[in-house]
C-alpha cells in the first residue's frame, strides 16, 4: 500500500473507532449506556502479582496491536516507543532491552530464534531472541496492527490493507502475499495470524479466515464465517480483529457483528456458529469456549457445540479485552485497567486485580501465570494461587 493510500485509510479507522462506540453503546430508544459501576463481592481468590514492568510510549487515542508473547521460560514485550524487552517468566528481569527506533505497533511475535516486531510505516523488525540484535528489517507496504506469527519457515505478516505476506526469516524478504479485498469501513485492528505446524490461519475485515501454506502462500481453504449484512456501510462491518484459536483439529473463530464460530482445522467446514459480537476475541480449553462481547458480556459455550453455559453482564460497556482462561478461572481486563476473576463453570465473580490503565490487547497464559499488556506500556504477569 502507498503512503498517499495509508493517509486516505486512517480517517476511515478513525471514523470507524467513533462509530463503533455509538454501536455497541446505544440503540433506537435510549441515550448511550455508561459503563457498568463496579460491584463489591465476597473474594474467593487470591491474585498475586508476580512482577510488573513499563515500556511506556503508550497513546490514550489510538489502539495499538502490542501484546506479550512467550517462549520457554521467557516474556517478549514491546512499546510504541520502539523499545523491544526480553523478560524472566519468574520474576520479570530483564535479559536484553533493543531500542528500534521505529514506532511500534504490531507485536512481537516469537520463535525460530527471532523475535519480530511491526511498525506504524509498515516496517517489519526481526531481532535476535538471545541477544535483542537486529537481525533484518523490511517494508510491508501498510501498518502492521497485530503480532507477526514466526513458523519453522517464514515469519507471516498481516497489514491494515488485508495483506498477508510470507518472509524469509534469513533476511526478510518477500517469499509470497495474498492480498484480501477489504470494506471501505473497518474497525481500527487486525487479527493475528496464528500457526500450528506449517500452516497460517488469519481472519480478514471482511469476515472471511483463510488457512495457508506458510513456506509458499499456498491457500488451503478460504472460508466466509460472517457474511456482511444491512445497507449500510456501518451495518455491514464483520471485522475478524482478533488471533483465531485452535485445539486440535478445531478452529475457533469470533467477529464484529458476525458470528462465534467452530471450524475444521482441515477444510474450513463450519461445524458451528452462533450469533455473537466481537472485536477483542475467544480463549479456549477442552470444555468451554469464552468470548468478549462487544457490549461487555463475557459469554460462555460449550467448545463442542456452541450452546450457552453462562453470561456475565456485570462488565456490560467496559471495553473489555480478550479473556484468558487459567485453570478453572477466566480473567479478563477492562477500560480503567481492572482484571476480573470469574469462575469457570458459573461466570460468577471471584477476585479483582489492578494492573494499570485501559488494556484492549489480548493477555498470554503461560502455565499458572497470565501477562497483560495495558495501553500506556505497563506489562503486568499475575498468579491466581491454588
Amino acid at each position: 500500500m502507498s503512503r498517499s493510500t495509508h493517509s486516505m485509510r486512517l480517517p476511515r479507522l478513525f471514523a470507524a473507532v467513533v462509530l463503533l462506540a455509538a454501536l455497541v453503546a446505544c440503540d433506537k430508544d435510549k441515550d448511550v449506556d455508561p459503563p457498568a459501576e463496579l460491584v463489591d463481592f465476597k473474594q474467593s481468590l487470591t491474585v498475586d502479582r508476580v512482577w510488573s514492568t513499563s515500556l511506556g510510549g503508550g497513546d490514550e487515542v489510538m489502539r495499538g496491536g502490542l501484546s506479550p508473547a512467550a517462549a520457554g521460560d521467557q516474556v517478549f514485550a514491546a512499546g510504541r516507543g520502539g523499545e523491544v524487552v526480553a523478560l524472566q517468566l519468574d520474576n520479570g528481569k530483564v535479559i536484553w532491552r533493543a531500542k528500534t527506533g521505529a514506532t511500534l505497533s504490531g507485536g512481537p511475535g516469537a520463535g525460530s530464534g527471532l523475535v519480530v516486531v511491526g511498525s506504524a510505516d509498515g516496517e517489519v523488525i526481526a531481532l535476535d531472541a538471545a541477544t535483542g540484535t537486529r537481525r533484518w528489517s523490511a517494508k510491508v507496504g501498510g501498518e502492521v496492527l497485530a503480532a507477526p506469527a514466526v513458523a519453522a519457515d517464514a515469519v507471516i505478516v498481516r497489514t491494515v490493507a488485508g495483506r498477508l505476506l510470507g518472509l524469509s526469516l534469513e533476511n526478510g524478504r518477500e517469499l509470497w502475499r495474498e492480498d484480501q479485498q477489504i470494506p471501505r469501513l473497518t474497525l481500527r485492528g487486525t487479527a493475528a495470524p496464528v500457526i500450528t505446524g506449517n500452516v497460517a490461519f488469519c481472519g480478514f475485515d471482511n469476515g472471511r479466515v483463510i488457512s495457508v501454506e506458510t513456506a509458499r502462500g499456498e491457500i488451503l481453504w478460504d472460508q466466509l464465517v460472517s457474511p456482511a449484512r444491512g445497507r449500510t456501510e456501518l451495518e455491514r462491518l464483520v471485522d475478524i480483529d482478533s488471533a483465531v484459536k485452535i485445539l486440535g483439529a478445531d478452529v475457533f473463530v469470533a467477529g464484529f457483528q458476525g458470528r462465534v464460530a467452530m471450524l475444521a482445522a482441515d477444510s474450513g467446514q463450519i461445524w458451528w456458529s452462533r450469533e455473537i459480537s466481537s472485536h477483542r476475541g475467544l480463549a479456549v480449553d477442552e470444555e468451554r469456549v469464552v468470548v468478549s462481547g462487544a457490549t461487555g458480556e463475557v459469554i460462555a459455550l460449550r467448545r463442542r457445540t456452541g450452546v450457552d453455559i453462562w453470561r456475565q453482564d456485570g462488565l456490560r460497556m467496559r471495553r473489555l479485552s480478550a479473556p484468558a482462561l487459567v485453570g478453572n478461572r477466566v480473567a479478563v481486563a477492562d477500560f480503567e485497567g481492572y482484571v476480573h476473576w470469574l469462575d469457570g463453570d458459573t461466570g460468577a465473580f471471584i477476585a479483582r486485580s489492578k494492573i494499570g490503565g485501559r488494556t484492549s490487547n489480548a493477555p498470554v497464559v503461560v502455565g499458572d501465570v497470565v501477562i497483560f499488556q495495558d495501553d500506556e506500556g505497563r506489562v503486568t504477569a499475575l498468579r491466581p494461587k491454588a
